[in-house]
């Protein structure tokens, strides 16, 4: 088994920024799974902000549905790989998928089961999405708690894990 390192915090607390940070401690090529799709210009901004961060050391997969699948087929063809992010695969498969948040569970416990077959190692980013007021809608509801059982089933599986708050790592465990 790998190890495997989960990176969460509320939005822009620089979890993405900590992670590729950790991933520079591991030799070119680095791999990076993006689960975000450019939706819209913000989201397409954004994922240009993302890679220009990067460089040249980096190369990107994008996959906003089949996460695990994806990481197995390029488990052991670079040096680390980097999941960014969670949440947004958790959204995709809410829209994309029968199955609800059942499914999105499962798949997110297939995720974690796979942990012990990687040779590579991998350094997940997901956001903290329940730290604040009770969402209205039952759907935004549905997600925030999605998003918390996700996160605490990757952080039961995961060697380490760190919350970013402002900027500023805090090792949680490992």
């Amino acid at each position: 088994m790998s190890k495997v390192i989960l990176v969460t915090g509320g939005t822009r607390s620089g979890k993405s920024r900590f992670a590729e940070g950790l991933a520079q401690g591991y030799d070119p090529m680095r791999g990076y799974l993006a689960t975000g799709a450019p939706s819209d210009p913000e989201m397409a901004e954004r994922i240009a902000r993302h890679r220009g961060r990067r460089g040249d050391e980096w190369q990107t997969v994008e996959e906003p549905l089949l996460v695990t699948e994806t990481l197995a087929a390029n488990d052991d063809r670079f040096q680390v790989l980097l999941l960014d992010c969670v949440t947004l695969w958790l959204s995709n498969l809410l829209f994309h998928c029968p199955g609800g948040a059942a499914e999105a569970l499962s798949r997110v416990g297939r995720l974690v089961e796979s942990f012990a077959l990687l040779k590579t190692p991998l350094i997940i980013v997901s956001n903290e999405v329940g730290m604040g007021i009770v969402p209205e809608h039952p759907l935004s509801r549905a997600f925030r708690d999605l998003a918390g059982e996700a996160n605490e089933m990757i952080a039961a599986g995961a060697d380490q894990v760190y919350v970013t708050i402002s900027g500023l790592p805090l090792k949680l465990k490992g």
